[in-house]
């Protein structure tokens, strides 16, 4: 099994920043990075594959960067430019030999 733990979120105003770490305790193959506004379903929103390709939601293109640190086992959300509807839950989840994780969670809320 892989346990996933986000940090990072927290309370910003509209056009800040912040960036979200996901601390895995294994090593893993592609990462994923997902948000659940209040009342909505859990989205998509950039994943990073095991050889370091990103790819993002169209919502989040060219305000969010995905990174990973393989030492480290862990993967990285910057988030820039925010808006009032980026608000909510950020979840990772990751893929490795022992199948798909998700971590708890960790909130982000942007103020208008």
């Amino acid at each position: 099994q892989v346990q996933l733990v986000e940090s990072g979120g927290g309370l910003v105003q509209t056009g800040g920043s912040l960036r979200l770490s996901c601390a895995a305790s294994r090593s893993f193959s592609s990462c994923y990075w997902y948000h659940q506004a209040p009342g909505k379903q859990r989205e998509w929103v950039a994943t990073i594959t095991s050889g370091g390709s990103p790819y993002y939601s169209d919502s989040v293109k060219g305000r969010f960067t995905i990174s990973r640190d393989n030492a480290k086992n862990a993967v990285y959300l910057q988030m820039d430019s925010l808006k009032f509807e980026d608000t909510g839950v950020y979840y990772c989840k990751a893929d490795s030999t022992w199948g798909t994780h998700w971590g708890q969670g960790t909130q982000v809320t942007v103020s208008s």
